[in-house]
Formats: C-alpha cells, sequence, structure tokens
C-alpha cells in the first residue's frame, strides 16, 4: 500500500480508503467487521464514516471491529445533516457539533477522532462559530484534523480565509463526489485545493457500481444498490451506462477490472489525497485493492480521459446539501 499526505498536513493516509455507508444497512455487522479487518491487514489506514451511515450503525459497527486496533486506522467521521427534525438537529453550530462529536467518539468507542469533517456547508451558521468550535475540539485532544465535505469552491476558499485570520485550526481536506462519470471537480475545485493545499477525498469513485459495469445493457443485479435502494435509479442514466461499457472495454484490453482501472485513474489525479471504496463484501475489496499495482500508458490514460470529457461540465454526480430552512 502507498501511502500520501492528507493535503499539505503531515498526515499519512493509504492512498485508498475504506468507506463505510453499507455497513450495518447492506453489510451486516460481521460481514462489515470482515471488511475492516481486512482493509487494515491489507495496509489500508483510512477508515470513513459519518454520523448518520446506516442511521448510526455504522460507526457502532467500526467501534466494535478496532477494539485492539485503534492505532492502526486514521479515523475519520462527519456531522452536520439532519439527524432528526429538532431545530439543533442539523448544521455546523456549535450546540450540534459538540453533541454529535460526543455521541460519535460513545459509539466508535474512542476518545478522539482522527480527522472530524463537516458534512455540508451550512448557510445558517457564521463560519466563525463553526470553525472556533473545531479549532476548540482541537485544543480538547478530541479532533486531531478538520476537514470539510461537499462545500463549493466559493465556500471552502472562505473558511479559509476566516482560518488564517482568526488563526482557527483549517480544513486539510475536502470530500466530494469525483470519478470518471463526474468529473466536475476539475473545473473549480481541483484549482482551489492545489493552490490551498487541500487534499481531495473523492467519493462515489465509482459512480455507485456503474462504472463496474454491472449496469450494462440495463440490467439490475441482484443486492446491488440499484436493486436494494430504489432511489438509486435516478443516477441510470444512459450516458453514464455507456461510460461504464466503454470503461469495461479498455479495461479487458489490459487484462484489468473496470473497478481496478477506474480507481487507478482516480488516484493518479492532481489533489487526490485517497480514494474511499465502499465493500458489501471482502471480494469486492479486493477487487478495490488491485488498482494499486495497475498502471498504464499514456495512451491509455488519453482513452479514459476522451470517453469521460463530457462529464467535466454536466450535473455533479452527487452532492448533499442541507435542506432550505
Amino acid at each position: 500500500m502507498n501511502f500520501r499526505r492528507l493535503g499539505s498536513s503531515g498526515l499519512q493516509v493509504s492512498t485508498l480508503g475504506l468507506g463505510t455507508n453499507a455497513f450495518g444497512k447492506r453489510a451486516d455487522e460481521q460481514t462489515s467487521i470482515r471488511i475492516i479487518h481486512h482493509a487494515l491487514d491489507s495496509g489500508i489506514n483510512f477508515i470513513d464514516t459519518a454520523n448518520i451511515y446506516a442511521g448510526t450503525e455504522s460507526e457502532r459497527i467500526i467501534g466494535v471491529a478496532l477494539q485492539g486496533k485503534r492505532q492502526q486506522a486514521v479515523l475519520a467521521t462527519k456531522a452536520g445533516l439532519p439527524r432528526g427534525q429538532g431545530p439543533n438537529q442539523s448544521g455546523s453550530s456549535r450546540y450540534h457539533l459538540q453533541q454529535e462529536l460526543e455521541d460519535s467518539l460513545r459509539r466508535l468507542q474512542t476518545d478522539y477522532v482522527d480527522l472530524y469533517q463537516i458534512h455540508t456547508f451550512d448557510p445558517s451558521t457564521p463560519l466563525e462559530e463553526t470553525l472556533r468550535t473545531l479549532d476548540d475540539m482541537i485544543s480538547a485532544g478530541k479532533i486531531r484534523y478538520i476537514g470539510s465535505s461537499n462545500y463549493a469552491a466559493w465556500e471552502l476558499m472562505k473558511a479559509l480565509s476566516v482560518s488564517e485570520r482568526q488563526r482557527f485550526a483549517a480544513y486539510i481536506s475536502l470530500q466530494c463526489s469525483y470519478s470518471l462519470a463526474d468529473r466536475t471537480p476539475e473545473k473549480e475545485l481541483v484549482p482551489l485545493c492545489l493552490d490551498q493545499g487541500i487534499g481531495i477525498i473523492p467519493y462515489f469513485p465509482l459512480a455507485g457500481g456503474i462504472l463496474t459495469g454491472k449496469y450494462a445493457g440495463n440490467q439490475t443485479p441482484a443486492g446491488s444498490r440499484a436493486d436494494t435502494d430504489p432511489t438509486f435509479s435516478r443516477f441510470l442514466t444512459d450516458d453514464r451506462i455507456q461510460l461504464g461499457e466503454e470503461v469495461g472495454r479498455i479495461a479487458n484490453e489490459l487484462g484489468s477490472s473496470p473497478t481496478a482501472l477506474s480507481l487507478a485513474w482516480l488516484k493518479n489525479r492532481p489533489a487526490v489525497s485517497t480514494v474511499i471504496v465502499g465493500a458489501t463484501r471482502v471480494e469486492q475489496l479486493q477487487d478495490s485493492l488491485q488498482s494499486m499495482s495497475l498502471s498504464y500508458d499514456a495512451e491509455t490514460d488519453s482513452r479514459l480521459n476522451e470517453v469521460s470529457s463530457r462529464f467535466v461540465h454536466s450535473e455533479p454526480f452527487a452532492v448533499y446539501r442541507l435542506p432550505d430552512k
């Protein structure tokens, strides 16, 4: 496994990270624990979760899995998206973040989180309040680094400016949807992150499985995300399914899998620090790990860029925002 600094910080993270959105939902507890242990044994140290994944089950399962193994993991979680209907059950106010961090620490069975991320921009809370709260959490030893998620370029730049002006700890990372099927970050976010030393952590790196080719011919395999989550069908557009088929053909010529090829392309993009991949079976994670040893020539890179070029100026594959109040 290769390791990179997360942005311009000194924190070293594995080039491939483990996303845990499915744990406690599409993967049961024992399967999830096996996946976590296999990831750690394979050299993956970055484990990403959130306080809303599978309700709160993802965090709880990770807490069980990391007993005796906590020091092997760079543990990241998030807060900010709605946890309920109450007036203080979402956003990035001091009130909400302090409550959510304490609850996350309890579920994760740990005293600290390595990377605490604001899940989305909160237009109702001053950035000074959010960033001072995060700075206080670092001073208290409950978190080590802070990151952002689903921020627009101007929102992230404003946050960095507030941190600099107020001498608060600053975001070192940004999570966003990024893949061959969603290259919209290349318009503004990638240049910003390169300039400011922010590490990009792509989510949906396989476009929810579309880039694996499993939906070719408009199939819906049993147990797939589209099969278990009816709302996922909105992502299954003809142009994305066609892209998955094209990536599959290129991968076949290389004697590789489309999963490994898609991840290999993404991990080599500018500003990307670690790519988080999900898994509901150990075998899925093993397929993703093949991307670490996959290399390809400039001609293949050009072909991948060409077949995905239309997704630079398309709509983002996914972005998560707070509902309007």
